[in-house]
């Protein structure tokens, strides 16, 4: 159950249209996980520093159990994650933070419970 999490001082005006939609696919593909279990949020407009500077820019939390857990894992999904994000939002690479985080089951609730026992 992926967790991805996209912050960009942006305005909302200048992201693309369905780009909750359009990451939540993307990021399925590039986790390899069904979009069905991929949960995204996209804040824009919000004050900002990237490398010190204010300029444009973007950063992506993803949060997964599985698959994020591994400099090799990381290595491949960030590639991936900065060609959708460059193409989507029109930055530059240096321009983009990605932060992976792996998760246990015991630290998802849902249903009432935790991963572990679904």
């Amino acid at each position: 159950m992926p967790f991805v999490e996209l912050d960009t001082n942006l305005a909302a005006e200048r992201l693309p249209p369905e780009l909750p939609q359009k990451l939540c696919a993307a990021s399925a593909a590039i986790l390899g996980k069904p979009a069905e279990r991929v949960n995204v949020t996209v804040r824009s407009g919000l004050p900002m520093v990237v490398s010190g500077s204010a300029e444009p820019c973007a950063q992506l939390l993803v949060s997964s159990i599985g698959v994020v857990g591994s400099a090799e894992q990381n290595k491949a999904h960030s590639a991936r994650f900065f060609d959708f994000l460059t193409a989507e939002l029109g930055l530059g690479t240096e321009r983009i933070v990605i932060r992976f985080y792996p998760l246990e089951p015991w630290q998802i609730g849902k249903n009432r419970t935790v991963m572990t026992f679904l």
